[in-house]
């Protein structure tokens, strides 16, 4: 015969049961933690990148962060919001980015969080860096970081806003925390925004800038879409003539490097969709002495 156990041992039996059952049934209903990109000018020399870390980590330990790049040229707000523009289709439809690329950090400017049509959240200085984003994706909404309870320490540092503000807002979003109680809504039409630096076409040809340079390479990347230069009429193949910085060059319009031979200028589509400039197994921004931003022009196909 099976075993009888008293009523109440068995009461407690049950209770028991129902409490070691708890942790498991609230892990299945808690929403997991957001994946969390992470990028600075804060560059790796220094303690910065591991002390935001471990903010966001204190708040939200399940997160996964992803540095998305630290070594932004300092200051640059146009090169983030490339980089911020350009990762934030390869991450989850509702992962957190902190941005810190903060040139007036501890001034006016406001500490904010903005949500894009994606689902994507935005923790970054209003400074324009959300511009190239906004402009692809567009904005739902945004708020100011203005409660204390969304940030640490009892006295905020007026230069370290990525440790004090910017990495625990972003650590509470992360965690699934509501982004309404962070502060007070702002009208996205007011955020700064950046001056657009779209390349035009008008009767003398293709008026565009280099905005930067591909990494260590030294190949440059351009403000102008593929679709753009196609409107000049080239196909692959065909000798462009390009002045970069006011100097002149013809260069091959090809599919990639090895099209050409080692030490020769290109002209090619990079992997962001963007006309760009480089030399195979060389650095172009070096050879030739190109710093950006400059401009680049390249007449219609005759």
């Amino acid at each position: 015969m099976p075993a009888r156990f008293p009523f109440r041992f068995r009461g407690t039996l049950v209770v028991l049961a129902l409490l070691f059952a708890l942790p498991a049934l609230r892990a299945q209903t808690a929403p997991a933690p957001r994946v969390i990109g992470f990028m600075t000018d804060f560059d790796v020399n220094d303690d910065a990148v591991g002390i935001c870390k471990a903010v966001m980590f204190s708040i939200a330990p399940q997160a996964r962060i992803i540095d998305i790049t630290h070594q932004v040229t300092p200051f640059d707000i146009a090169q983030a919001g490339r980089f911020l523009a350009g990762s934030a289709p390869y991450f989850p439809h509702d992962a957190v980015f902190v941005a810190v690329i903060d040139p007036t950090v501890g001034s006016t400017r406001k500490a904010i969080i903005a949500k894009s049509k994606v689902g994507q959240y935005f923790v970054l200085p209003d400074n324009g860096m959300i511009t190239q984003l906004a402009d692809r994706d567009g904005l739902v909404g945004a708020r100011e970081i203005t409660s204390p309870a969304w940030m640490i320490g009892a006295k905020l540092s007026s230069t370290f806003h990525g440790r004090d503000i910017f990495s625990p807002a972003g650590a509470h979003l992360a965690r699934g925390d509501d982004w309404a109680d962070a502060g007070p809504e702002l009208d996205v039409a007011k955020l700064v925004r950046l001056k657009n630096d779209s390349a035009a076409i008008d009767a003398g040809g293709l008026h565009g800038q280099v905005i930067g340079t591909d990494g260590p390479f030294g190949n440059l990347v351009t403000n102008v879409p593929a679709t753009t230069f196609a409107k000049l009429g080239y196909t692959l193949g065909d000798r462009v003539p390009v002045t970069i910085a006011g100097i002149p060059y013809v260069l091959p319009f090809v599919k990639t490097f090895s099209d050409v031979s080692l030490g020769q200028g290109l002209l090619y589509i990079d992997s962001r969709g963007r006309l760009s400039v480089g030399i195979d197994q060389g650095n172009f921004a070096e050879m030739r002495h190109v710093a950006p931003p400059v401009p680049i022009e390249i007449p219609a196909k005759r």
